[in-house]
């Protein structure tokens, strides 16, 4: 115990300037989940679920609690679900708060964390026409930060997915965030330590959050809506081995939504006026985040380039080569005007003895 009081201070003053430093909106959120969790702790849990929570028979017509959409992110009923929503509220604070904006940053919870609990109000509602089993109707709860988590997990990819992650033994980087959350949730749920609402909302929050930074958010120093780079397209949060066949299935998937005009079609741009090089513009493509991808993309050329130049012995330039009609004209040109000064020379040579005096003429004689 006398190992963990020192560090303790630290830590603890190092989250309270992290939540001193933070936005009106990441104040919000934490503020409301502790807040809710201590009113959760001397109510009754089913009747505050009810009443805050989204229930897929309750939030459609004719009951259509609305309200629940507002209220069930902030609702948490185990203190270990409070601690990881805290973290990760002033981890997006920090690193995606100065890249969006606080009222970007307020846009996506709201999208992430509404659009997971309608998503998966709709697939209770088919599972219920698939078993007509009421539970699936009045019995599942749907609330917590779980979909607004993948959610961040999922703008980090976007951001800073090349990062590596702290040394745990594995070398794993930030890109990898998202599907790592999607498996631990399908494990606990296994394990029976989660409820099945839980890994249905992280896999709806992880497609909605995808959705929306893909196709729709605007960014104030990017051109048009959503990121189009191929390093954030669906298959690459998936291992190299079963990434051909999910793009298969993710491009027709995008491109019957194209055709019925949910989604908008890709457009590239190619600015061919620059003298040095071609520029393609992504729409979307924030010019800080092309830039760090454009600066690793060089770093790796030169790491093979110089690969290759240590590898590769050059053929000496001394060693005869064909010669090619120019070369052969170029050197039948110095042929002949070697020629004409020799001849040049010589003439002038032959001319010289005449052009002695008598006087030289003797001496040489003699």
């Amino acid at each position: 115990m006398a190992s963990v009081s020192p560090t303790s201070p630290v830590n603890a003053d190092y989250i309270r300037l992290m939540f001193n430093k933070s936005s009106v909106v990441v104040k919000s959120v934490c503020v409301g989940v502790v807040f809710l969790y201590f009113i959760s702790i001397f109510v009754d849990t089913d009747s505050f679920l009810n009443a805050l929570s989204v229930t897929p028979g309750l939030i459609f017509p004719p009951g259509f609690h609305f309200w629940s959409l507002v209220t069930h992110q902030f609702v948490e009923i185990h203190i270990w679900f409070v601690i990881i929503d805290f973290a990760f509220v002033l981890l997006c604070g920090k690193l995606l708060e100065p890249i969006w904006g606080a009222l970007e940053m307020l846009l996506f919870f709201v999208i992430v964390t509404a659009g997971s609990a309608i998503c998966s109000s709709v697939v209770y509602v088919f599972l219920y026409l698939a078993t007509f089993n009421v539970e699936y109707l009045f019995h599942t709860h749907l609330y917590g930060l779980s979909a607004y988590i993948v959610g961040v997990t999922v703008a980090l990819k976007q951001s800073i997915g090349d990062h590596e992650l702290p040394p745990l033994g594995l070398k794993l980087r930030v890109k990898d965030l998202p599907l790592i959350v999607v498996m631990v949730s399908i494990v606990m749920r296994l394990l029976g330590l989660v409820p099945g609402s839980h890994p249905c909302l992280i896999i709806t929050g992880f497609m909605v959050s995808w959705v929306y930074l893909r196709f729709y958010q605007k960014l104030p120093n990017a051109e048009g809506r959503g990121d189009m780079a191929d390093s954030f397209n669906f298959a690459s949060f998936f291992p190299e081995v079963v990434r051909p066949p999910i793009s298969l299935a993710a491009n027709t998937v995008h491109s019957f939504l194209v055709k019925i005009k949910v989604c908008k079609k890709q457009i590239r741009k190619y600015d061919v006026g620059a003298p040095s090089s071609i520029t393609i513009n992504l729409p979307g493509t924030d010019p800080a985040d092309a830039e760090r991808r454009r600066k690793i993309a060089l770093d790796a050329l030169k790491e093979r380039l110089s690969r290759v130049e240590e590898q590769t012995q050059w053929p000496s330039m001394d060693e005869a080569s064909p010669a090619s009609p120019a070369t052969s004209t170029s050197s039948t040109v110095s042929k002949e005007k070697v020629s004409a000064e020799t001849e040049i020379a010589s003439n002038s040579s032959s001319t010289a003895p005449s052009a002695t005096s008598p006087d030289q003429s003797v001496t040489m004689g003699t």
